[in-house]
């Protein structure tokens, strides 16, 4: 989604953004009130260790903020098919949560009955509570757990469960800090029969140490090899990175491409969630989307 930011015929078009907080920034955090445009995405992340009730309070508090709680789906960090129920049902009936994002989980062993996406997916519960907007992950990088052709089957699996339940489907990717990279894989899906709108993830400002430290963490491990490409000194681990380098291509091919994947990005708030929301909003990325 695109909305031309018009003041005198001079600002440009810029592509949307959602954002992704945790469970207790959501339930907490004194900044989040109007801190966000009314509407935008707001991803809650699951990392299999809240409750339900934790995960449903954050959720009716986004809501009651005026954002769109979206929900993670961590599939190999759900236990049982009645507990995935119970969750679903939760946030759909007490939360009013329509959209949500689900994703493998990280485990190399699963911690119960879902070893992946596609079998959370087929359980049905989606469609059955309400859901109508699904976010599946993307890998533009790739993932040291599966091949490509492995990756666009699953994909492909998820674009005929898109079909056959009426979902609206899009992907949503890790982050990283090669945005030519990045489209390239984006627009590279069309030539694999995968015309699923693409939300591309970009790490919001942030000091280069913290970006290390998630890049470690998430498994991002090409773009550790770009910090060790252009990080030359000890001085400049302590320096903040603008995430401009990476938006601004995106941002460009993005609008001026026709029939481009690429409908906006997805923000992973590093930096903590006032600094990527001032950001944001100075250069005019906050739409709603």
């Amino acid at each position: 989604m695109y909305v031309s930011r018009s003041n005198g015929g001079t600002s440009p078009a810029r592509i949307a953004a959602s954002i992704e907080i945790s469970p207790k920034q959501a339930t907490q955090s004194p900044d989040l009130p109007g801190l966000f445009p009314e509407g935008v995405r707001v991803y809650i992340t699951d990392i299999g260790t809240d409750p339900n009730e934790v995960l449903v309070s954050a959720a009716k508090r986004v809501r009651a903020l005026g954002y769109k709680p979206v929900p993670h789906f961590a599939s190999r960090r759900l236990t049982t098919k009645a507990a995935l129920e119970d969750r679903i049902k939760a946030l759909t009936q007490e939360a009013g949560v329509t959209d949500v994002l689900v994703i493998g989980g990280g485990l190399e062993k699963q911690a119960g009955d879902f070893s992946s996406t596609m079998e959370v997916l087929q359980t049905g519960f989606f469609d059955k509570y309400g859901i109508t907007e699904i976010g599946v992950a993307g890998h533009p990088e790739g993932s040291p757990d599966f091949s490509e052709e492995v990756a666009l089957e699953a994909l492909r699996l998820k674009k005929d469960f898109a079909k056959r339940t009426g979902a609206s489907i899009r992907i949503v990717t890790q982050f990283g800090f090669d945005g030519q990279k990045f489209i390239d894989w984006a627009e590279s899906l069309n030539e694999h029969g995968l015309d699923i709108p693409v939300h591309l993830g970009v790490a919001g400002p942030a000091k280069i140490t913290t970006l290390i430290k998630f890049a470690a963490m998430c498994g991002v491990g090409n773009s550790l090899d770009f910090f060790k490409r252009n990080t030359r000194s000890i001085a400049m681990l302590a320096t903040s990175r603008s995430p401009e380098d990476v938006v601004g291509p995106i941002e460009e091919h993005a609008i001026s491409t026709q029939g481009s994947a690429i409908k906006q990005i997805h923000v992973f708030p590093f930096g903590g969630i006032k600094k990527t929301a001032k950001w944001l909003e100075e250069r005019g990325t906050w739409i709603s989307a």
